[in-house]
């Protein structure tokens, strides 16, 4: 019975990858205005039912796409604590990923900057940012309990600049794929930070 479960489990997982990838297909494809739960269940092969089953209306399937694409885009950052290390190994991962933007990393992207017109995508990339921001906050507000980042730095407002500066690296790339080189960006970025952040020496 157990190993029933398990493969039923796989199937259901195998099948939602299939339709997020599907819509994140469609979203870079054709933009988020031409999504449709029809067209993603096309796309995927699925049939209609299976993907109103497991999403129930457009605005969740928007929704688990954005917190999918997102999460775990720089791996290993959820074994460092926080703190200045963790800050800086995600700029430097965030813009090395960049270097190969995948399908599913384009539609959040492309879902971002849409957000700013579209009604149904706003909400969620507000909270989505926040979530961001908030990781963010926490390193900066960790560093300076500790010594690692000067004391004058303000959480929120490094947060806003680092969100602000990765997202926009990340359009630039959507839009000139050739405009600049993430291996030397993330390095000198990360250093700008670095410095940026560091304990004023007496």
């Amino acid at each position: 019975m157990t190993t029933a479960r398990r493969t039923q489990k796989q199937r259901r997982d195998q099948a939602e990858a299939a339709l997020l990838h599907a819509a994140a297909e469609l979203v870079v494809e054709q933009g988020v205005r031409s999504l449709t739960l029809a067209r993603v269940s096309e796309r995927a092969g699925y049939s209609r039912g299976l993907v109103s089953h497991h999403f129930g209306s457009k605005q969740a399937l928007l929704e688990r796409l954005a917190r999918t694409t997102q999460t775990g885009f720089v791996p290993g950052l959820a074994d460092l604590p926080p703190g200045r290390e963790r800050l800086l190994r995600l700029i430097d991962g965030y813009i090395g990923a960049l270097g190969e933007v995948g399908v599913l990393n384009r539609a959040f992207l492309l879902l971002w900057a849409e957000a700013a017109t579209a009604s149904e995508l706003a909400p969620i990339f507000r909270e989505r940012d926040e979530a961001f921001r908030a990781d963010l906050r926490e390193d900066v507000a960790a560093g300076t309990s500790d010594g690692t980042i000067h004391p004058d730095a303000v959480p929120e407002e490094v947060a806003v600049a680092i969100v602000g500066q990765l997202r926009g690296i990340g359009l630039q790339r959507l839009l000139d794929p050739g405009a600049a080189d993430t291996e030397r960006l993330r390095r000198s970025v990360t250093e700008h930070w670095r410095r940026a952040l560091a304990p004023i020496q007496p």
